[in-house]
């Protein structure tokens, strides 16, 4: 009787150690969070028709990441980085860039918002143009 138990005994420890093991496999991996090379930039831009962020509705939002490479939702993602690191980030500079297009003195305002961290530091940014033909015609930051 005793070998019987000591059996049921090894058995048992055997098989809660293949479950623990089992389930130690299957539990997904949680990305870990290194420094890295880069600053982080992550961004999310919006717009919406009206005067100023507090009584504009948002209409349309993308997310901009720029390090280590450009991605996100913003439609031209790429040019946005590329105009953005040309000028170390500086969002007047982009909004106030002359604009490529011909466009109406038409007052139909559009207000966008950047918010998040761009090479490590957090932005909030909010700028009104005078139409949205001003808006896209100034950069590639703001064509989405």
């Amino acid at each position: 009787m005793r070998y019987t138990t000591g059996a049921v005994a090894l058995g048992a420890a055997l098989v809660l150690g293949t479950l623990a093991t089992t389930a130690q496999a299957a539990a997904p991996a949680q990305p870990s969070r290194s420094g890295g090379l880069y600053a982080p930039t992550e961004l999310v831009l919006t717009v919406g028709q009206g005067e100023s962020r507090a009584t504009t509705t948002v209409q349309r939002a993308v997310t901009l990441s720029c390090t280590p490479v450009a991605t996100g939702s913003h439609p031209d993602s790429k040019t946005a980085c590329t105009q953005l690191r040309a000028v170390a980030g500086d969002f007047n500079a982009v909004a106030d860039a002359p604009s490529q297009r011909l466009c109406t003195k038409e007052w139909a305002p559009v207000t966008v918002t950047v918010d998040g961290v761009w090479q490590g530091k957090r932005v909030s940014y909010t700028h009104t143009f005078a139409n949205s033909c001003m808006m896209t015609g100034s950069s590639s930051v703001f064509d989405f």
